[in-house]
């Protein structure tokens, strides 16, 4: 891609702490390439430091927490083609850093807990996807995690989830409305266990939306079941179901496709991008070799990377349509 700066892309990665940003922030480098994206964590312009916060009574969930103004003047000056000095928030020591001077880039990210929060600052982005993670799935995350990795008991792990749930549900998830595409990852429907690792994965897509045209399964507006085990794909039980249709989503027309299920094997992956339309892709497989390419991805083998890896498509589709208004005249 050339470097044109007349237009800088702003993309907004929203979702709670532990819900597969950073994974899908891996996938966007390989659709935009390192040197074109910047990436930038909103932790940074948090206005209390862990022992403010923790003074104040407040979690980084709570504006109150957050320096809006600071955000929205920053990252409408980068979208003008303005370099920054963006602070720093450090993890390690949960301390404000000095800090560092930030360059406008073709694209720039904003992710973390709050980038379609602010209203000024929904203005500016061009693309804003919501990573929404469903309690019971979250738990089980956090439990192979915390208890597996760090010792934690079954019931420290839900009572720090318990601890954040009501600013998460006042702060956190009301930005889901504002975002073009919603991933949500659920537990399945194909069986009736608690503890099954099978997921059930849905891509909300807001309609009427410029640049941005939702993909679909076989055709366009209809509504479809479909399983596609058996002759050309390998299905261990108890399979795969897929669907997509149209949809109200917090009072927005959607179009929902959905994947509920595990894939056995990735090469054949070729075999459901072949019925997918308006996917992004410039050619006939390229979907299925960004999947392979990271084959060890959390979520690669259910439709968690296979809507990552779409809604990046969808991402790079919308840039091209931005920057190349640019390079066009207008027709009058």
């Amino acid at each position: 891609m050339t470097t044109n700066l007349d237009r800088v892309v702003l993309i907004a990665v929203a979702g709670d702490s532990g819900c597969g940003k950073s994974t899908f922030l891996r996938r966007l480098t390989d659709l935009f390439g390192e040197e074109f994206m910047t990436v930038i964590c909103l932790d940074d312009y948090h206005s209390l430091d862990r022992k403010g916060r923790k003074a104040a009574g407040v979690t980084a969930l709570n504006p109150k927490a957050n320096n809006f103004d600071l955000m929205y003047e920053q990252i409408k000056a980068l979208k003008s083609g303005q370099a920054i000095d963006k602070p720093i928030y450090n993890h390690e020591t949960g301390e404000l850093d000095p800090p560092e001077r930030v360059e406008p880039n073709k694209v720039v990210v904003i992710e973390g807990l709050h980038p379609l929060f602010d209203e000024r600052v929904r203005e500016l982005v061009d693309f804003g996807v919501y990573l929404d993670i469903s309690d019971e799935v979250k738990i089980n995350w956090k439990i192979q995690r915390d208890m597996a990795e760090r010792g934690h008991s079954y019931e420290d792990v839900l009572a720090s989830i318990n601890a954040r749930k009501p600013d998460f549900t006042a702060y956190i998830e009301p930005q889901k409305q504002y975002a073009d595409v919603v991933i949500q990852v659920l537990p399945t429907q194909l069986i009736e266990d608690h503890e099954s690792k099978l997921l059930r994965v849905r891509l909300v897509q807001k309609e009427g939306v410029a640049n941005f045209e939702p993909a679909y399964l076989f055709d366009e507006g209809s509504t479809i079941d479909w399983r596609p085990c058996g002759r050309k794909l390998t299905c261990a039980y108890p399979g795969i179901k897929m669907y997509y249709g149209p949809d109200n989503f917090m009072g927005n027309e959607v179009s929902i496709l959905e994947v509920d299920g595990q894939f056995d094997n990735l090469e054949e992956m070729i075999y459901i991008e072949s019925h997918l339309s308006k996917t992004g892709t410039k050619y006939y497989g390229e979907m299925t070799e960004l999947l392979l390419q990271h084959k060890d991805y959390p979520g690669s083998t259910n439709g968690t990377g296979l809507f990552q890896v779409l809604v990046g498509l969808k991402m790079r589709e919308t840039y091209e349509k931005l920057t190349a208004d640019q390079q066009v005249p207008a027709q009058v």
